[in-house]
């Protein structure tokens, strides 16, 4: 079985055939789903979704590009529900900052304070963390140890390959492999995978974006998973049933589902 820690079956782009989308996923041995709270105007579609399906599970969060949100959402409404796992998706990301040094300074410092903010919810409330990280791996990475992040743990969503962040896995967070080690391209993520400790390895599609090959430029599902699954298999010469067997063990202690 795989367990697919990150997939936004919330999207629009799911609507028209969402049934058909589940059996496929199925007929792959896809059995397990998480919604992460990327975008709080969906939050409530998620948790429908996760009210109708035994195994589709979601997060609460606020993103990086959704900054403004996190003052006005109510996350004690969310991270009490039954089916909530995690809180996420959450972190640091200054790849699209713009303006002038002033304003970006006072952007960083407004993720930074949005971030802790969701760090100290889910210790609060016992959560691990979805944590989206790029172009900011030091100042996420600081803020995850003075925080004390590691005592919930949580997934280091979409791995950037960034060694630094390596050492992570000794504070008990897990890296969330997706489509992108497919691409020709993922020189970085295929040279770092072999070093992430195998109990620290889960899978994740970030559909309906980064579609793995060889359907690139479609959209993702779930499905697609077990293409991960396989190039993992190939990469690190493990059998595909036994890398099922480990990321599907770690989704299941991360995120205390079964």
């Amino acid at each position: 079985m795989i367990i697919d820690t990150h997939i936004h079956l919330d999207d629009n782009r799911y609507d028209d055939d969402f049934e058909d989308v589940i059996t496929r996923a199925y007929e792959s041995d896809v059995k397990r789903f998480i919604i992460p709270g990327a975008d709080p105007l969906t939050l409530d579609k998620a948790i429908k979704l996760a009210e109708a399906h035994e195994d589709i599970y979601f997060a609460v969060g606020v993103h990086p590009y959704d900054l403004e949100a996190f003052d006005s959402l109510d996350f004690e409404k969310y991270i009490t529900h039954r089916k909530c796992v995690a809180v996420g998706e959450c972190g640091m990301d200054y790849f699209r900052l713009e303006g002038s040094d002033e304003e970006k300074t006072v952007e960083k410092e407004l993720q930074k304070r949005v971030f802790v903010g969701q760090i100290r919810l889910a210790k609060k409330y016992k959560k691990p963390l979805i944590v989206h990280i790029r172009d900011a791996s030091n100042d996420a990475k600081n803020i995850l140890l003075e925080e004390d992040a590691g005592k919930v743990g949580g997934v280091l969503h979409c791995y950037n390959a960034d060694e630094q962040l390596l050492s992570l896995s000794k504070e008990n967070f897990y890296f969330g492999i997706g489509g992108v080690l497919t691409f020709n391209n993922a020189k970085k993520l295929v040279h770092v995978l072999p070093k992430i400790p195998l109990e620290r390895l889960v899978i994740e599609t970030d559909g309906p974006y980064l579609t793995p090959m060889p359907h690139r430029g479609k959209r993702n599902e779930p499905a697609y998973t077990r293409l991960v699954a396989e190039k993992m298999s190939e990469l690190l010469s493990i059998k595909i049933d036994e890398i099922e067997k480990i990321t599907t063990e770690n989704a299941k202690k991360l995120f205390h589902i079964f």
